[in-house]
Order: C-alpha cells, then structure tokens, then sequence
C-alpha cells in the first residue's frame, strides 16, 4: 500500500520553522525558538538524507526534546547568577537580625514597630512600647520578635 505522504520535505520544515519564530516574535517568551530551531536543523537533516515522514517527525520531536532541555539548562544558569541586591522587593527578609524599638506594645502577641518611615507588624512575647526587640524571622509580611 503506497503512503499518502511519504516525504514532509525540507520546504515543510522551512516554513514551520518560520511560523514558529513568527509565533516567538508575536509572544516572546523565549520558547518557540528552539523549537523553531529543531524545525530548521529538521529540514537540513532531511535535505541530507531523504527520511519518511514518521522518521522526520521522530527526529523533530527528539531534536524538539533537545534543543529545550538544553535552553533550559542555559536558562537556569544565567538566571542564577548572584544578585548584589537580594532582597530587592523582599524588604522584610532584609529586616532579620536587626534590632529596632517597639513603636506599639506587643499585646496578645501582636504589636508594631518602625522601621524608617514604614510600620510593620510584629509577633512575640509580650513587652511593653519601646522595649528593643531583634527580627528573628519573617512570617509573610509579619515579623518575628524577640526582646533583646
């Protein structure tokens, strides 16, 4: 029985290539290029050797694994670079081991205190308003306390 397509060709994979890096450009997430990547070396390995179509999609899906995997790699490396700032938008994990004054007394485990010209909210024992207390943990955006 003769196969309906018995070749995608190279010019297949040449315009799916383009269609996904036309997707990247349109939703840039930095995905759909190595998968546009695969396509294209798809194409180069079917200008070489003339595969089926099972075997051209086999090689894609493989190349597809690949060429992922390997941005993943390259991905997680460049974005785990030490930061000089690493409690930038995480103001309250800066805060752990200082010492301030206890602007509202902690009541009930709960009180405040100030830090520059932002109050926050407190937990620990009871103590009385301005006793200095050290940040020994964060629990959201609620301090942890302990009288010094």
């Amino acid at each position: 029985m003769d196969q309906i397509f018995p070749t995608l060709g190279p010019y297949f994979w040449w315009i799916v290539a383009g269609l996904l890096l036309l997707a990247e450009m349109l939703q840039p997430g930095f995905f759909m290029i190595w998968l546009a990547a695969a396509a294209a070396l798809t194409a180069i390995v079917q200008m070489l050797f003339h595969f089926d179509w099972t075997t051209e999609v086999i090689i894609f899906a493989g190349l597809a694994i690949l060429s992922v995997a390997a941005s993943w790699r390259i991905v997680t490396k460049s974005w785990a670079a030490k930061s000089d700032a690493p409690h930038l938008n995480q103001q309250h994990a800066a805060l752990v081991g200082k010492s301030f004054y206890l602007e509202r007394a902690i009541e009930n485990g709960h009180g405040k205190i100030k830090v520059d010209d932002r109050i926050w909210d407190v937990e620990g024992e009871d103590s009385p308003k301005g006793t200095q207390v050290k940040v020994t943990g964060v629990d959201g955006l609620r301090l942890r306390v302990k009288a010094v």
